[in-house]
């Protein structure tokens, strides 16, 4: 796939349940190896915009792209193919639980390719060492911590090799000290496999950390786009008062929900 193009672009999307309106007329668009974090309140579509991405929600209007093609004009057989070049990371980790950390990792490599039991257990092996996992292939989810499933969840992201990884709120869950270490394995391994990465939260220590842009929605569009450091001193009340944390501003309880 070319690196000139674009790796996602969403051109004036609008998504809405029922009458409820999610997105409205949403732009934005990601360059390569570019960590672009979006922020918002509970509510305003950001995990929605990951399901946009993916395909598995689609537009009411506009157009969602992936590396130039129209995510939501491809058929199911395209959208698989579209998908084995997109790592997901779920807020909860997602793994099953019935299957140990080896199985986990080695189900989309069963299911979307051809390679030999012997290729699987080499690329488990690999990437459980990226974010060492490496001794913990026979246990199953359960037993491990939170901070040990997120990363087999990050190292189930990495097996084929995507181009794009999607972070649902990376840091729910855990505890100050382990998400630092989890956005420094996020930063560490965007950076090792040369991947964009798209990255939806609300904890702003992690956003400043892991950022190189930064993006807002809030009331289904995108009302700030630009450098971390543009945030930090934004003159939009609405940013401001995110990024502060205040009580009084704009935004009240309630709104987006």
């Amino acid at each position: 796939m070319s690196d000139h193009l674009k790796v996602v672009e969403l051109e004036n999307v609008r998504l809405q349940f029922g009458s409820k309106v999610v997105l409205d007329g949403l732009d934005l668009s990601v360059e390569p190896r570019e960590r672009l974090v979006v922020l918002g309140q509970s509510g305003t579509g950001k995990s929605t915009l990951l399901r946009l991405i993916l395909g598995i929600l689609r537009p009411n209007a506009g157009t969602v792209r992936f590396r130039g093609r129209e995510v939501n004009k491809l058929s199911s057989a395209k959208l698989d193919v579209v998908r084995s070049h997109i790592g997901m990371v779920y807020q909860y980790s997602a793994l099953i639980s019935s299957l140990n950390v080896r199985d986990n990792l080695a189900l989309p490599l069963e299911e979307l390719t051809r390679k030999s039991t012997a290729e699987i257990d080499r690329i488990v092996d690999e990437k459980l060492g990226m974010v060492g996992m490496q001794d913990s292939k026979a246990s199953l989810p359960s037993e491990l911590s939170g901070g040990m499933r997120k990363r087999v969840a990050l190292a189930r992201a990495l097996v084929l090799d995507p181009d794009l990884i999607l972070y649902d709120e990376p840091s729910a869950g855990l505890d100050p000290v382990i998400s630092s270490v989890i956005d420094d394995l996020i930063i560490s391994l965007s950076d090792q496999i040369r991947a964009t990465s798209i990255i939806v939260t609300h904890e702003m220590d992690s956003a400043f950390k892991i950022a190189t842009r930064m993006a807002m929605l809030y009331e289904g569009r995108v009302i700030a786009d630009g450098a971390p450091e543009s945030f930090r001193h934004s003159t939009n009340p609405v940013v401001a008062q995110f990024v502060s944390g205040a009580s009084d501003g704009p935004i009240h309880e309630g709104r987006n929900k």
